[in-house]
């Protein structure tokens, strides 16, 4: 086994033995709204539209990509729990994860937009490509962080 490839399951072990209480502990670094730069995806994809109606089973499908499916690693690690940026790793990135409750920042960001960060990962942050999901999943994902925006704004 290469060096690289035992120090990334070193890593991986190293996550999974972290204990729950890590993550959600910081509730002040899920700002809102967040003051970040992500730049705009490519024009073919800035105005995508998911072709799947919202529905129920749908938002479910995603919280289980969310929470325990998506690979290399479940969005809940960075994002937290509830979806408001503190996860046990997205405290430690810079720019810090995304907080999806704010309702503020996520009304100005299109499907389109999400859909590209999903897919092909943000430059210039910790935000990894999903290239191996296939698209209707990424569209359920988006259903279910949509479902996290606060309404109360």
């Amino acid at each position: 086994m290469s060096m690289y490839r035992m120090s990334g399951m070193i890593f991986f072990v190293a996550l999974m033995w972290m204990s729950p209480a890590f993550a959600d502990h910081e509730p002040e670094k899920s700002q809102c709204p967040q003051k970040r730069q992500t730049s705009k995806a490519p024009d073919e994809f800035l105005n995508l539209v998911s072709p799947l109606a919202v529905s129920k089973k749908r938002i479910e499908k995603g919280r289980l990509l969310y929470q325990t499916q998506a690979t290399p690693l479940q969005c809940r690690h960075c994002h937290g729990k509830k979806g408001s940026g503190v996860g046990h790793m997205g405290l430690e990135a810079n720019p810090p994860a995304r907080n999806f409750t704010c309702s503020e920042i996520m009304r100005t960001i299109s499907d389109g937009q999400m859909f590209f960060a999903i897919k092909k990962g943000i430059r210039g942050t910790t935000m990894p490509a999903y290239s191996d999901l296939v698209d209707w999943k990424i569209w359920v994902l988006i259903q279910y962080i949509r479902s996290l925006e606060s309404r109360d704004l």
